[in-house]
């Protein structure tokens, strides 16, 4: 692991690292937040994912995370949403929407992309076990959470990890990819036509087909432009009703997509994750 940049925020250190990833076969970059702590202290994790055409930048410079996550002890992570180097296949036509920076965290079967797109081993498996070897993390005490794509991936991860993760939420998440024009391209693309294979990255999905989590937090924009067509939150909403899971969902209005979406209620998010971990023995 090499570090990129460090600088010094709320008495903590906002760092930014790359590493030749195994499961990628590529180079990956990824941010890290440790807040001011005891020497010795180990602390909670906060995985945060990032939606399409993003990297670890985007909620890096513009969530607004850091002073709360100081206040409240929390490590946050945030990795890249794709592989990306040479070699690494993007969309043949160049839509933002699959290829670089839209891996979808999944593990790809499909040539060409699956001998690089393996965001989903990635997220569960390598990288936590690299932060977990560098940096003062309890990964005992866990929580993800994620934006549009990247609230698909919390769903998803913490969905088919029961008891990993102390809890989950998003904003604006894709919930229901095998339903929605992006999320069809996506699968399609990485996982191939066989729509069964699909269903284990489809929030909906998994939930229909058994797996649970105690509850979830969803933010969403009112006059988000990606809501009716490729959101569709009350999807969730039912799947949820209908296996019983809690899900809090804040219909924001007047709300778009972007960053001054998620930085004014991130606080939100991180306290009630922050809650949740204190719980965990």
């Amino acid at each position: 692991m090499e570090q990129v940049s460090t600088n010094r925020a709320f008495g903590g250190e906002q760092g930014v690292y790359k590493h030749a990833s195994a499961a990628t076969g590529t180079e990956m970059t990824f941010s890290v937040f440790v807040p001011p702590h005891d020497p010795g202290a180990k602390l909670p994790v906060i995985w945060y994912l990032s939606g399409l055409t993003c990297t670890h930048a985007n909620v890096t410079e513009k969530g607004e995370f850091r002073r709360i996550c100081a206040e409240l002890g929390l490590i946050l992570v945030a990795p890249d949403t794709s592989p990306r180097g040479e070699g690494v296949p993007d969309d043949p036509t160049g839509a933002y929407d699959f290829g670089l920076g839209a891996g979808f965290y999944v593990d790809a079967t499909q040539a060409p992309f699956d001998r690089h797109y393996k965001m989903w081993s990635y997220i569960t498996e390598e990288l936590p076990a690299l932060i977990a070897e560098n940096f003062p993390a309890d990964m005992r005490r866990q929580s993800i959470m994620g934006h549009s794509m990247g609230g698909h991936g919390a769903l998803t991860i913490a969905l088919r990890n029961p008891g990993k993760y102390a809890s989950v939420s998003a904003f604006a998440p894709i919930v229901a990819p095998g339903s929605v024009p992006w999320g069809k391209k996506a699968l399609g693309g990485y996982l191939g036509e066989e729509r069964a294979s699909w269903r284990r990255h489809d929030a909906v999905a998994l939930i229909e087909d058994g797996a649970r989590v105690t509850e979830i937090l969803v933010d969403q924009g009112g006059a988000d432009s990606f809501l009716a067509q490729e959101l569709r939150p009350e999807l969730l909403e039912s799947a949820c009703k209908a296996a019983g899971i809690d899900l809090t969902l804040n219909l924001r209005a007047g709300y778009d997509h972007s960053y001054y979406f998620i930085s004014t209620f991130m606080a939100d998010h991180l306290r009630w994750h922050a809650a949740r971990l204190s719980k965990v023995d």
